[in-house]
Parts: C-alpha cells; sequence; structure tokens
C-alpha cells in the first residue's frame, strides 16, 4: 500500500485502485471540492508522473482516453488547480511522491494495463443529483431530467419563458466550454430535433452563458459528465456506480472494461528474464525505502507500510 498526504488532498494506492480525497478548505478548487472522492481502478490507468519544481511538485495520473467522463466534458480544458487527477506535493516531499510513482508503475508493468483509449467509461459519473454553473443561471440534473434556472443577471429571452426543464432522453449532446481570457464560456445542451443553428449561450434557453467572474463556474463541467454517461448509445452508462466512496468498489473486476478489439494472435510466454528484472526492481526499492526512512524522509508508518506493500510483491 503507497499513501501521500498533502494540504491539497490525499491519494492511496492498495495494488487494485488510486484512491483519491481531494482536500478542504481555502485553496482547494471548488470543481474538485464538489466532485469529492474519486477511486480510479487500475484498468483506467495510463501512466503517472511527478513534476518536481522549487516548491515541491505535482502529481499526476494519466488516465486512459475515454475512461473519465468528467475528463470526457472537459476535452483538455481543465486548468492544473481544477484537475482531480492531480496532486500538489508539499516541498521535502518528493521522496514519497517517488515511491508513490513507482509502487503505480510497478503494479502497471505486472498487470500488463494497456495504455490505449476505451470505448467506454471505466468510472462513474458525478452523484446526483448534480447542479453547477454560474453566469446568467444555475444547471441541474437528478438522473432523470435536467433543469436550468436563471438569475437576475440573465437575458430578457431567458427570464421570460422562466426556469426551462427537459428529460435527458430529448439530449443528444452537451458542450462545456470554459471562459478563457476576456471570452465567455458555456454549457449547451444540444436537444433531437434543435435546429442545427442554435442562438448565442446568452440567449440560448438551453445553454448557461459562463462568465468566469467566480471559479465555481467550473462546477458545470460536472452536470455535462453526469448527462453524458446517461446519454443513448454510451457504452456500460447504467452499469456504473453513482457513487465513487469507498463501497462502490470492490477490486478491479467491479467496474466494467470495455469490450475487447478482436484478439491478435497470441504472443509468445514471456521468457523468465523481465520476471527476474522485476525481483531486481523490488529489492532496489527496498532499499531505496531504507535509505528514505534513515534521512527522516519516510515517518516510521509510511515505511513499514511501504516496506510491507513491496514485500507482498516479492
Amino acid at each position: 500500500m503507497a499513501d501521500i498526504i498533502q494540504r491539497d488532498g490525499t491519494w492511496n494506492f492498495d495494488g487494485g485502485a488510486v484512491r483519491i480525497v481531494p482536500g478542504r478548505g481555502k485553496g482547494i478548487h471548488p470543481l474538485r471540492e464538489a466532485l469529492g472522492e474519486r477511486i480510479v481502478p487500475l484498468h483506467a490507468l495510463a501512466g503517472i508522473s511527478f513534476e518536481p519544481d522549487r516548491k515541491g511538485g505535482r502529481l499526476r495520473l494519466r488516465l486512459r482516453d475515454g475512461a473519465c467522463p468528467v475528463l470526457r466534458a472537459a476535452d483538455g480544458r481543465l486548468k492544473d488547480a481544477a484537475d482531480p487527477y492531480q496532486l500538489a506535493v508539499e516541498k521535502d516531499r518528493d521522496g514519497v511522491a517517488g515511491y508513490f510513482v513507482d509502487a503505480v508503475r510497478n503494479a502497471l508493468l505486472i498487470e500488463q494495463v494497456p495504455s490505449g483509449p476505451v470505448d467506454g467509461f471505466l468510472l462513474p459519473g458525478p452523484s446526483l443529483p448534480v447542479a453547477g454553473g454560474g453566469g446568467d443561471g444555475t444547471a441541474s440534473f437528478d438522473g432523470e431530467t435536467v433543469r436550468l434556472t436563471w438569475n437576475w443577471k440573465a437575458d430578457e429571452v431567458k427570464t421570460s419563458g422562466g426556469p426551462v426543464a427537459f428529460p435527458v432522453s430529448e439530449v443528444t449532446d452537451v458542450r462545456w466550454v470554459p471562459p478563457i481570457g476576456l471570452e465567455n464560456g458555456h454549457l449547451r445542451f444540444v436537444r433531437a430535433g434543435a435546429p442545427a443553428a442554435a442562438p448565442i449561450p446568452e440567449k440560448d434557453p438551453y445553454s448557461l452563458d459562463l462568465w468566469g467572474l467566480s471559479k465555481k463556474e467550473y462546477t458545470a463541467v460536472l452536470v455535462a459528465a453526469a448527462v453524458l454517461v446517461r446519454l443513448p448509445g454510451v457504452p456500460d452508462a447504467d452499469a456504473l456506480p453513482e457513487a465513487t466512496g469507498p463501497a462502490a468498489y470492490a477490486g478491479p473486476a467491479a467496474i466494467a472494461a470495455p469490450a475487447p478489439a478482436p484478439a491478435p494472435a497470441p504472443a509468445p510466454a514471456p521468457a523468465p528474464a523481465p520476471a527476474e528484472d522485476e525481483h531486481d526492481v523490488l529489492l532496489r526499492r527496498l532499499r531505496e525505502l531504507g535509505e528514505l526512512h534513515r534521512s527522516g524522509v519516510l515517518t516510521d508508518d509510511e515505511f513499514g507500510a511501504a516496506k510491507q506493500a513491496v514485500l507482498s510483491r516479492l
């Protein structure tokens, strides 16, 4: 088992999944706080890295393309502080971060997890009901119905018609774009039969106009993610659990993997050498852990847990 506990949050790896708990209070991005705990099964991971800097560094989990509905909805537009799969590491904790990276990488190697894209979500969407947004209104979703309510800053076109509600079965697509610079963002719901040329978000009763005046506006992407997993034709959407707490995970098999591609010709059986190499890696890691413990980087508890995790793989 590997753990890293920081003000920014806590990550735990038990060999089968990475459990992510965001920090609380000032400095934690509202999107991460609203999303809450995430459990990422090993087979949803493409890699992990630690990027050191003068203030400490940053741990980054790299998920397989298509595995997470939040990342799919964000489409690469999340800032580092809002990304639920990044962790700010404090100064002088790079040794613990390095051990965590090694533990995950070794597991990916041992289990031979592919790093390529997947055809269906391997993680659930945000817990329901979910709400988010800002700018000229708020979007909410309870699993069946999408609701848009307007505030006093909304255009008369929206306020004159009152709140909007429609079943998710009418939605064919949902698009989230964050505010960038002086450009507004939006959360737009595309419905079956809607005209191809939609009004600008400011005047579209099926869109939020996001201004970027508050970080909380980023929470609109959570509504988009929750809707995405329930769109018709999305593989395995109905099979995923609503929550992302500890009870939602019972090992890698608890969340369905995507349908496999046609199997290639069987690969030849691995030679004994890789197993010996892995054994050497684990022995080297034991020596490194001892050095980290003696130098004070690892506490007694951290050293004991890390040592036990390595010994269990020998």
